[in-house]
Protein backbone atom coordinates (compact mmCIF):
# COMPACT_ATOMS: atom_id res chain seq x y z
CA UNK A 1 0.00 0.00 0.00
CA UNK A 2 2.79 2.70 1.29
CA UNK A 3 6.58 2.33 1.66
CA UNK A 4 8.57 4.94 3.24
CA UNK A 5 11.99 4.89 2.74
CA UNK A 6 15.10 6.75 4.74
CA UNK A 7 12.49 9.85 5.18
CA UNK A 8 13.92 12.76 6.12
CA UNK A 9 12.43 16.37 6.75
CA UNK A 10 14.69 19.23 7.66
CA UNK A 11 12.69 22.87 8.31
CA UNK A 12 15.07 26.14 7.94
CA UNK A 13 14.64 29.37 10.26
CA UNK A 14 17.23 31.80 8.70
CA UNK A 15 20.26 29.60 9.34
CA UNK A 16 18.20 27.40 12.06
CA UNK A 17 18.23 24.06 10.60
CA UNK A 18 15.70 21.81 12.59
CA UNK A 19 15.71 17.70 11.50
CA UNK A 20 12.21 16.82 12.22
CA UNK A 21 12.51 13.52 11.06
CA UNK A 22 15.58 11.67 10.46
CA UNK A 23 15.63 9.20 8.29
CA UNK A 24 12.49 6.90 9.14
CA UNK A 25 11.56 3.97 6.70
CA UNK A 26 8.60 1.50 7.10
CA UNK A 27 5.55 -0.06 5.60
CA UNK A 28 2.01 -0.20 5.80
CA UNK A 29 0.66 -3.40 3.67
CA UNK A 30 -3.28 -2.85 1.98
CA UNK A 31 -5.87 -3.36 4.50
CA UNK A 32 -3.82 -2.85 7.77
CA UNK A 33 -4.23 -0.50 10.45
CA UNK A 34 -1.05 1.39 11.99
CA UNK A 35 -0.97 3.72 14.68
CA UNK A 36 1.95 6.58 14.93
CA UNK A 37 2.79 7.63 18.63
CA UNK A 38 5.49 9.78 19.74
CA UNK A 39 5.47 12.60 22.31
CA UNK A 40 5.34 16.05 21.55
CA UNK A 41 8.18 16.86 18.60
CA UNK A 42 8.62 13.24 17.97
CA UNK A 43 8.35 14.04 14.41
CA UNK A 44 4.65 12.52 14.19
CA UNK A 45 2.80 15.20 12.78
CA UNK A 46 5.12 16.14 10.12
CA UNK A 47 5.23 12.68 9.15
CA UNK A 48 1.66 13.00 9.45
CA UNK A 49 1.59 15.70 6.41
CA UNK A 50 4.18 13.52 4.58
CA UNK A 51 2.02 10.31 4.52
CA UNK A 52 -1.25 13.02 3.35
CA UNK A 53 0.81 14.53 1.04
CA UNK A 54 0.43 17.94 2.54
CA UNK A 55 4.49 18.65 1.79
CA UNK A 56 7.32 16.74 1.02
CA UNK A 57 10.39 15.43 2.18
CA UNK A 58 13.52 16.68 2.67
CA UNK A 59 14.99 13.40 1.66
CA UNK A 60 14.15 9.79 0.90
CA UNK A 61 11.60 8.25 -0.87
CA UNK A 62 7.64 7.96 -0.54
CA UNK A 63 5.62 5.24 -2.49
CA UNK A 64 2.14 5.48 -2.30
CA UNK A 65 -0.34 3.06 -4.19
CA UNK A 66 2.83 1.99 -6.40
CA UNK A 67 2.95 6.08 -6.77
CA UNK A 68 6.50 7.61 -6.26
CA UNK A 69 4.95 10.79 -4.40
CA UNK A 70 8.55 12.35 -2.75
CA UNK A 71 9.11 15.37 -5.64
CA UNK A 72 6.07 16.31 -6.95
CA UNK A 73 4.80 19.65 -7.39
CA UNK A 74 1.80 21.31 -4.95
CA UNK A 75 -0.57 20.59 -7.99
CA UNK A 76 0.79 17.23 -8.06
CA UNK A 77 0.41 16.19 -4.76
CA UNK A 78 -3.37 17.80 -4.71
CA UNK A 79 -4.33 15.38 -7.40
CA UNK A 80 -3.19 12.77 -5.20
CA UNK A 81 -4.67 13.56 -1.86
CA UNK A 82 -7.97 14.11 -3.88
CA UNK A 83 -7.96 10.53 -5.80
CA UNK A 84 -5.88 8.39 -2.97
CA UNK A 85 -6.32 9.83 0.86
CA UNK A 86 -9.11 10.31 3.24
CA UNK A 87 -8.35 12.57 6.34
CA UNK A 88 -10.33 13.09 9.15
CA UNK A 89 -8.65 15.36 12.18
CA UNK A 90 -9.07 16.17 15.62
CA UNK A 91 -10.69 19.97 14.86
CA UNK A 92 -13.27 17.85 12.64
CA UNK A 93 -13.05 20.58 9.98
CA UNK A 94 -16.74 20.83 8.94
CA UNK A 95 -18.47 23.61 6.97
CA UNK A 96 -20.64 25.32 9.38
CA UNK A 97 -24.01 26.28 9.56
CA UNK A 98 -24.53 23.90 6.65
CA UNK A 99 -26.13 20.74 6.28
CA UNK A 100 -24.24 17.34 7.36
CA UNK A 101 -24.97 15.70 3.36
CA UNK A 102 -23.84 18.77 2.47
CA UNK A 103 -20.57 18.43 4.47
CA UNK A 104 -20.00 15.06 3.44
CA UNK A 105 -20.95 16.17 -0.27
CA UNK A 106 -18.24 18.39 -0.49
CA UNK A 107 -15.31 16.06 -1.94
CA UNK A 108 -17.56 14.93 -4.75
CA UNK A 109 -18.39 18.21 -6.29
CA UNK A 110 -14.75 19.22 -6.65
CA UNK A 111 -14.93 15.86 -8.14
CA UNK A 112 -17.13 17.12 -10.68
CA UNK A 113 -19.87 13.89 -9.85
CA UNK A 114 -23.64 14.85 -10.74
CA UNK A 115 -25.36 16.15 -7.88
CA UNK A 116 -28.01 13.11 -7.58
CA UNK A 117 -25.16 10.80 -7.56
CA UNK A 118 -22.98 12.02 -4.75
CA UNK A 119 -26.10 12.86 -3.08
CA UNK A 120 -26.37 8.32 -2.61
CA UNK A 121 -23.19 8.37 -2.20
CA UNK A 122 -23.13 10.94 0.57
CA UNK A 123 -25.97 9.00 2.17
CA UNK A 124 -24.81 5.64 1.98
CA UNK A 125 -21.49 6.78 3.70
CA UNK A 126 -23.49 8.82 6.41
CA UNK A 127 -25.88 5.60 6.91
CA UNK A 128 -22.52 3.79 7.32
CA UNK A 129 -21.12 5.85 9.85
CA UNK A 130 -24.30 5.65 11.67
CA UNK A 131 -25.89 8.86 10.87
CA UNK A 132 -28.63 7.57 8.57
CA UNK A 133 -31.02 10.55 10.37
CA UNK A 134 -29.24 13.45 10.42
CA UNK A 135 -28.52 13.97 6.87
CA UNK A 136 -30.46 17.75 7.00
CA UNK A 137 -29.50 18.76 10.57
CA UNK A 138 -27.09 21.33 10.57
CA UNK A 139 -23.37 20.53 12.12
CA UNK A 140 -23.95 23.55 14.80
CA UNK A 141 -26.80 21.11 15.65
CA UNK A 142 -24.79 17.63 16.09
CA UNK A 143 -22.62 16.80 19.17
CA UNK A 144 -19.17 16.16 19.44
CA UNK A 145 -18.88 13.04 18.63
CA UNK A 146 -21.62 13.36 15.36
CA UNK A 147 -19.34 15.67 13.99
CA UNK A 148 -16.74 13.47 13.88
CA UNK A 149 -18.70 10.67 12.08
CA UNK A 150 -19.69 13.03 9.74
CA UNK A 151 -15.80 14.02 9.03
CA UNK A 152 -15.06 10.26 8.97
CA UNK A 153 -17.92 9.42 6.11
CA UNK A 154 -16.48 12.67 4.34
CA UNK A 155 -13.28 11.48 4.43
CA UNK A 156 -14.96 7.57 2.88
CA UNK A 157 -16.86 9.41 0.02
CA UNK A 158 -14.08 9.33 -2.64
CA UNK A 159 -13.36 5.66 -1.88
CA UNK A 160 -9.47 6.67 -0.47
CA UNK A 161 -7.12 4.11 -0.30
CA UNK A 162 -5.61 5.35 2.00
CA UNK A 163 -7.71 6.93 5.86
CA UNK A 164 -5.57 9.45 7.57
CA UNK A 165 -6.65 10.26 11.12
CA UNK A 166 -5.04 12.51 13.40
CA UNK A 167 -6.07 12.78 17.23
CA UNK A 168 -9.37 11.83 15.99
CA UNK A 169 -10.45 11.23 19.65
CA UNK A 170 -8.99 14.38 21.00
CA UNK A 171 -11.80 16.35 21.58
CA UNK A 172 -14.34 13.27 22.88
CA UNK A 173 -15.44 12.45 26.59
CA UNK A 174 -14.21 8.91 26.86
CA UNK A 175 -17.61 7.24 26.31
CA UNK A 176 -18.07 8.97 22.60
CA UNK A 177 -14.10 8.28 22.13
CA UNK A 178 -14.62 4.36 22.23
CA UNK A 179 -17.97 4.87 19.42
CA UNK A 180 -15.38 6.74 17.05
CA UNK A 181 -12.48 4.30 17.14
CA UNK A 182 -15.37 1.22 16.90
CA UNK A 183 -16.62 3.03 14.05
CA UNK A 184 -12.48 2.39 12.67
CA UNK A 185 -12.05 -0.37 13.58
CA UNK A 186 -15.58 -2.13 11.54
CA UNK A 187 -13.78 0.18 8.61
CA UNK A 188 -10.45 -2.05 9.13
CA UNK A 189 -12.61 -4.76 9.24
CA UNK A 190 -13.80 -3.75 5.95
CA UNK A 191 -10.70 -3.74 4.56
CA UNK A 192 -9.66 -0.32 4.71
CA UNK A 193 -5.90 0.93 4.92
CA UNK A 194 -6.23 3.39 8.64
CA UNK A 195 -2.82 5.30 9.62
CA UNK A 196 -4.16 6.97 13.32
CA UNK A 197 -2.04 9.53 15.11
CA UNK A 198 -2.29 9.44 18.61
CA UNK A 199 -0.21 10.43 21.72
CA UNK A 200 -2.76 8.32 23.93
CA UNK A 201 -1.88 4.46 24.26
CA UNK A 202 -5.75 3.61 24.41
CA UNK A 203 -6.14 4.79 21.35
CA UNK A 204 -2.80 3.15 19.77
CA UNK A 205 -4.24 -0.27 20.34
CA UNK A 206 -6.70 -0.55 18.23
CA UNK A 207 -4.08 -0.55 15.48
CA UNK A 208 -2.68 -3.92 14.28
CA UNK A 209 0.96 -2.53 14.81
CA UNK A 210 2.21 0.92 16.65
CA UNK A 211 5.43 2.95 15.42
CA UNK A 212 7.38 4.62 17.92
CA UNK A 213 8.81 8.11 17.25
CA UNK A 214 11.68 9.53 19.76
CA UNK A 215 13.67 12.64 17.96
CA UNK A 216 12.30 11.85 14.69
CA UNK A 217 13.53 8.44 14.41
CA UNK A 218 11.32 5.00 14.89
CA UNK A 219 12.77 4.02 18.17
CA UNK A 220 10.27 0.68 18.20
CA UNK A 221 7.66 -1.07 16.98
CA UNK A 222 5.09 -3.19 18.71
CA UNK A 223 2.80 -5.76 17.27
CA UNK A 224 -0.76 -5.53 19.08
CA UNK A 225 -3.03 -8.00 17.18
CA UNK A 226 -3.05 -10.11 14.35
CA UNK A 227 -4.27 -9.22 11.18
CA UNK A 228 -8.28 -9.26 10.67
Amino acid sequence: MLRVENLTKVYKNGEIEVEALRGVSFEVKTGEMLAIMGPSGSGKSTLMHLLGCLDTPTGGRYILDGNDVSNLKEDQLAEIRNKYIGFVFQQFNLLSRTSVLHNVEVPLIYNGVRKRERREIAKEMLEKVGLGERLHHNTNEISGGQKQRVAIARALVNNPSLLLADEPTGNLDSRTEKEIMEIFLQLHQQGHTIILVTHEKSIARYAQRIIYLVDGRISREEVVRDAV
